[in-house]
Protein backbone atom coordinates (compact mmCIF):
# COMPACT_ATOMS: atom_id res chain seq x y z
CA UNK A 1 0.00 0.00 0.00
CA UNK A 2 1.58 3.63 -0.56
CA UNK A 3 2.36 6.23 1.67
CA UNK A 4 -0.06 9.11 2.09
CA UNK A 5 2.54 11.96 2.07
CA UNK A 6 2.09 15.03 4.91
CA UNK A 7 1.35 16.99 1.97
CA UNK A 8 -1.37 15.33 1.00
CA UNK A 9 -2.54 14.97 4.63
CA UNK A 10 -2.29 19.03 5.35
CA UNK A 11 -3.81 19.82 2.22
CA UNK A 12 -7.05 17.10 3.08
CA UNK A 13 -7.02 18.70 5.94
CA UNK A 14 -7.15 22.26 5.23
CA UNK A 15 -9.70 21.52 2.45
CA UNK A 16 -12.33 19.98 5.36
CA UNK A 17 -11.58 23.34 7.65
CA UNK A 18 -12.32 25.73 4.36
CA UNK A 19 -15.26 23.41 3.14
CA UNK A 20 -16.70 23.73 6.82
CA UNK A 21 -15.70 27.26 7.53
CA UNK A 22 -17.82 28.30 4.42
CA UNK A 23 -21.17 26.11 5.74
CA UNK A 24 -20.77 28.25 8.81
CA UNK A 25 -20.64 31.39 7.13
CA UNK A 26 -22.86 30.90 5.24
CA UNK A 27 -25.96 29.18 7.61
CA UNK A 28 -24.63 29.32 10.82
CA UNK A 29 -23.62 26.33 12.88
CA UNK A 30 -26.33 25.07 14.26
CA UNK A 31 -27.96 25.11 10.50
CA UNK A 32 -24.82 23.38 9.64
CA UNK A 33 -24.61 19.24 9.87
CA UNK A 34 -21.63 17.40 9.26
CA UNK A 35 -23.85 16.43 6.10
CA UNK A 36 -23.92 19.83 4.98
CA UNK A 37 -19.93 19.65 5.33
CA UNK A 38 -19.76 16.31 3.83
CA UNK A 39 -21.15 17.51 0.55
CA UNK A 40 -19.72 20.81 0.75
CA UNK A 41 -16.06 18.98 0.78
CA UNK A 42 -17.00 16.24 -1.61
CA UNK A 43 -15.51 13.51 0.71
CA UNK A 44 -16.85 10.55 2.37
CA UNK A 45 -17.67 10.41 6.03
CA UNK A 46 -14.73 8.52 6.78
CA UNK A 47 -12.21 10.36 5.49
CA UNK A 48 -13.31 13.57 6.96
CA UNK A 49 -14.03 11.93 10.19
CA UNK A 50 -10.19 10.61 10.12
CA UNK A 51 -9.45 14.20 10.70
CA UNK A 52 -12.59 15.43 12.87
CA UNK A 53 -14.61 13.60 15.63
CA UNK A 54 -17.26 15.70 14.67
CA UNK A 55 -18.70 19.26 14.38
CA UNK A 56 -17.24 21.16 17.61
CA UNK A 57 -13.93 19.92 16.66
CA UNK A 58 -14.18 21.69 13.48
CA UNK A 59 -15.38 24.48 14.89
CA UNK A 60 -12.54 24.61 17.74
CA UNK A 61 -10.18 24.26 14.66
CA UNK A 62 -11.47 27.35 12.65
CA UNK A 63 -11.56 29.08 15.84
CA UNK A 64 -7.91 28.04 16.90
CA UNK A 65 -7.04 29.04 13.61
CA UNK A 66 -8.40 32.06 12.96
CA UNK A 67 -6.75 33.24 16.75
CA UNK A 68 -3.81 32.10 15.41
CA UNK A 69 -3.16 34.22 12.56
CA UNK A 70 -4.21 37.56 14.19
CA UNK A 71 -1.94 36.66 17.04
CA UNK A 72 1.38 35.60 14.62
CA UNK A 73 0.34 39.22 12.58
CA UNK A 74 0.68 41.23 15.75
CA UNK A 75 3.83 39.69 16.96
CA UNK A 76 5.26 40.01 13.86
CA UNK A 77 4.41 43.88 13.83
CA UNK A 78 5.80 44.22 17.73
CA UNK A 79 9.42 42.68 16.07
CA UNK A 80 9.32 46.46 14.31
CA UNK A 81 11.06 48.88 16.52
CA UNK A 82 8.59 51.31 16.21
CA UNK A 83 5.50 49.37 14.39
CA UNK A 84 3.96 50.84 11.74
CA UNK A 85 1.46 53.85 13.09
CA UNK A 86 -1.87 52.27 14.34
CA UNK A 87 -3.54 53.64 11.66
CA UNK A 88 -1.55 51.47 9.11
CA UNK A 89 -0.95 48.36 11.50
CA UNK A 90 -4.93 47.95 12.30
CA UNK A 91 -5.65 48.29 9.29
CA UNK A 92 -3.13 46.00 7.49
CA UNK A 93 -3.54 43.45 9.77
CA UNK A 94 -7.49 43.34 9.46
CA UNK A 95 -6.99 43.40 5.45
CA UNK A 96 -5.04 40.65 5.50
CA UNK A 97 -6.96 38.73 7.78
CA UNK A 98 -10.06 39.53 6.16
CA UNK A 99 -8.40 39.04 2.41
CA UNK A 100 -6.98 36.25 3.77
CA UNK A 101 -9.87 33.96 4.77
CA UNK A 102 -12.00 35.23 1.42
CA UNK A 103 -12.50 32.26 0.55
CA UNK A 104 -14.69 31.64 3.58
CA UNK A 105 -17.91 32.21 0.95
CA UNK A 106 -17.61 35.43 -0.43
CA UNK A 107 -15.30 38.61 1.12
CA UNK A 108 -17.26 38.85 4.24
CA UNK A 109 -17.21 35.35 5.08
CA UNK A 110 -14.95 35.54 7.65
CA UNK A 111 -16.80 38.33 9.51
CA UNK A 112 -19.77 36.05 9.18
CA UNK A 113 -18.13 33.28 10.66
CA UNK A 114 -16.91 35.92 14.07
CA UNK A 115 -19.96 36.64 14.57
CA UNK A 116 -21.48 32.88 14.53
CA UNK A 117 -18.06 32.13 16.70
CA UNK A 118 -19.29 34.66 19.55
CA UNK A 119 -22.51 33.79 19.41
CA UNK A 120 -21.81 30.34 20.18
CA UNK A 121 -19.64 31.19 23.17
CA UNK A 122 -22.65 32.10 25.22
CA UNK A 123 -23.77 28.66 25.00
CA UNK A 124 -20.81 26.49 24.37
CA UNK A 125 -18.62 26.37 27.67
CA UNK A 126 -15.82 24.62 25.61
CA UNK A 127 -15.71 27.38 23.06
CA UNK A 128 -15.75 29.70 25.66
CA UNK A 129 -12.75 28.54 27.40
CA UNK A 130 -10.85 28.38 24.11
CA UNK A 131 -11.79 31.59 23.11
CA UNK A 132 -10.66 33.03 26.15
CA UNK A 133 -7.36 31.57 25.93
CA UNK A 134 -7.19 32.61 22.68
CA UNK A 135 -8.10 36.11 23.47
CA UNK A 136 -5.42 36.43 26.30
CA UNK A 137 -2.77 35.21 23.13
CA UNK A 138 -3.80 37.85 20.97
CA UNK A 139 -3.98 40.78 23.84
CA UNK A 140 -0.56 40.23 24.91
CA UNK A 141 0.10 40.22 21.29
CA UNK A 142 -1.51 44.07 20.77
CA UNK A 143 0.05 44.67 24.29
CA UNK A 144 3.93 44.64 22.84
CA UNK A 145 2.94 46.53 20.35
CA UNK A 146 1.44 49.05 22.61
CA UNK A 147 4.87 48.92 24.68
CA UNK A 148 6.67 49.50 21.76
CA UNK A 149 5.33 52.80 20.48
CA UNK A 150 5.09 53.33 24.36
CA UNK A 151 9.08 52.90 24.43
CA UNK A 152 9.24 55.28 20.76
CA UNK A 153 7.80 57.68 22.58
CA UNK A 154 5.09 57.97 20.28
CA UNK A 155 2.27 57.35 23.05
CA UNK A 156 1.19 57.90 26.15
CA UNK A 157 3.64 55.92 29.30
CA UNK A 158 1.17 56.90 31.68
CA UNK A 159 -1.79 55.00 30.28
CA UNK A 160 -1.68 51.30 31.16
CA UNK A 161 -0.77 49.30 27.72
CA UNK A 162 -3.31 46.82 28.16
CA UNK A 163 -5.96 49.44 28.39
CA UNK A 164 -4.79 51.02 24.78
CA UNK A 165 -4.46 46.95 23.51
CA UNK A 166 -8.06 46.16 24.47
CA UNK A 167 -9.47 49.40 22.81
CA UNK A 168 -7.73 48.31 20.00
CA UNK A 169 -9.00 45.12 19.61
CA UNK A 170 -12.21 46.72 20.06
CA UNK A 171 -11.62 48.66 16.85
CA UNK A 172 -10.70 45.68 15.14
CA UNK A 173 -13.42 43.65 16.40
CA UNK A 174 -15.82 46.01 15.54
CA UNK A 175 -14.74 46.82 11.75
CA UNK A 176 -15.41 43.09 11.79
CA UNK A 177 -18.78 43.29 13.02
CA UNK A 178 -19.96 45.92 10.71
CA UNK A 179 -18.26 44.22 7.66
CA UNK A 180 -21.16 41.02 8.69
CA UNK A 181 -23.42 42.78 9.59
CA UNK A 182 -24.05 45.77 7.08
CA UNK A 183 -21.63 44.43 4.24
CA UNK A 184 -18.31 45.20 2.44
CA UNK A 185 -16.93 48.01 4.05
CA UNK A 186 -13.67 49.27 2.43
CA UNK A 187 -10.29 48.72 4.80
CA UNK A 188 -9.87 52.77 4.08
CA UNK A 189 -12.73 52.99 6.20
CA UNK A 190 -11.21 51.64 8.93
CA UNK A 191 -8.14 53.66 8.52
CA UNK A 192 -9.29 56.89 7.48
CA UNK A 193 -11.25 56.76 11.12
CA UNK A 194 -8.14 55.58 13.25
CA UNK A 195 -6.06 58.27 10.94
CA UNK A 196 -8.80 60.96 12.27
CA UNK A 197 -8.87 59.47 16.21
CA UNK A 198 -4.74 59.92 16.32
CA UNK A 199 -4.89 63.07 15.03
CA UNK A 200 -6.92 64.85 18.55
CA UNK A 201 -4.48 66.74 20.19
CA UNK A 202 -4.39 67.72 23.68
CA UNK A 203 -6.71 70.72 24.85
CA UNK A 204 -5.70 72.99 27.17
CA UNK A 205 -8.07 73.82 29.92
CA UNK A 206 -7.89 77.84 30.77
Amino acid sequence: MARVSQEHLDARRRQILDGAARCFARNGFHATSMQDVLREVDLSAGAVYRYFGGKEELIAAIVTEALDDVQGSFEEAALQRPPEPPDVLIAGVMERVLAGRGMWHGKDGFARLLIQVWTETLRNDKLAALMREGYGRVREAWIKVVEAYQEAGLMRADIPASDVARTMIAAAQGFAAQQALFGEVPIEVLRNGLRGLMSMGEQKIS
